[in-house]
């Protein structure tokens, strides 16, 4: 079956087309069934499971948890869950996650921060589907040479390490030559969003930094409040924390001891996702990843609310088109 229709058939099970987009200590199992349940697909990096073998317990307790909701006849089915691969060659975990996902025929994962043939070829060999996230038109090809299935695209604005491009020309132009399965990251925060990313040529959302203000979440109460109250104006491109420019949160920078406005140049060299080191995950605890979206966000609620109140938006910006 050809990745559009193995895709298609994916879709054809979720509430709206969406993804919540795998973040940094935040994603846990308990978002992620949140997620699932409310029919979007929920996902999270391999690496937030610590020790290593928590990521088996981890994906069983998921699968365990999707299978009982499932056997229960609810009106809305689960969608399928993803894990976040980071494939940067500092993570000295990579052989033993990427084993684990095959184990667990984990349905999509999400490679980051390199495209690699050899793990393309493992996902593959169960029926899996990868899934690359790119910044750039240069990078989009490049995974697609390698084997990925399908595109994040990592637009300007989004939360985490992001982009600097328009959606609108980074989408067109892939679509210029690709006409797989596209997600669009960046700002997507409301239903109305999702439905303006499908008209631009994306099959699906991909929602990151909205649900950080969700119940289930695992960031304390001052991010997430801190997603509530801010606004685009509080967010800061920076490369400074992790080596690779990406979009944190003002206050806490400031929380920190830190200029938001005088940041030095991070060191991509320095990058580094081994499983022995904090310092990655002390950055992303100590300072908040989120994006320009944030705007959109004015309370904190379940997850299940919040997939609620997305398809209601999508329904409405749809009937308003159509009206």
């Amino acid at each position: 079956m050809s990745a559009n229709k193995q895709f298609d058939a994916i879709k054809a099970k979720l509430a709206l087309p969406a993804i919540g987009a795998p973040m940094f200590i935040v994603s846990t199992p308990k978002l992620v069934i949140a997620q699932c349940k409310a029919g979007v697909i929920g996902s999270f990096p391999a690496l937030n499971a610590r020790p290593a073998e928590a990521l088996d317990e981890w994906l069983t307790e998921i699968k365990t948890a999707l299978a009982d909701h499932d056997a229960t006849g609810p009106v809305q089915v689960s969608a399928p869950f993803a894990v976040n691969q980071i494939v940067h060659r500092s993570n000295d975990r990579l052989q033993h996650d990427l084993e684990v996902c095959v184990k667990h025929q984990v349905p999509i994962v999400i490679t980051s921060l390199g495209a690699r043939e050899e793990v393309f070829e493992a996902v593959h060999s169960y029926g899996g589907l990868v899934f690359h996230d790119i910044i750039n038109n240069k990078f989009a090809k490049k995974a697609i040479e390698k084997g990925a299935d399908g595109l994040i695209a990592v637009a300007a604005g989004a939360g985490g390490h992001a982009g600097t491009l328009s959606p609108f020309a980074l989408v067109q132009e892939i679509r210029e030559w690709f006409d797989g399965p596209l997600l669009l990251s960046g700002c997507i925060a409301r239903g109305e969003s999702i439905l303006a990313a499908e008209a631009m040529g994306a099959d699906a959302g991909y929602i990151g930094s909205a649900f950080i203000a969700t119940e289930e979440a695992n960031a304390n109460d001052t991010y997430k409040q801190g997603i509530v109250d801010g606004t685009m104006a509080d967010i800061v491109y920076s490369s400074y924390f992790s080596g690779v420019h990406g979009n944190y949160h003002a206050a806490s920078i400031r929380n920190a001891g830190m200029d938001p406005a005088a940041l030095p140049d991070g060191d991509i060299s320095k990058m580094n996702f081994a499983s022995s080191t904090e310092t990655t995950a002390k950055a992303w605890k100590d300072i908040w990843g989120c994006g320009q979206g944030i705007g959109a966000i004015d309370r904190v609620q379940s997850a299940g609310d919040y997939v609620a109140e997305l398809v209601s938006e999508y329904s409405a910006a749809k009937s308003r088109l159509a009206g």
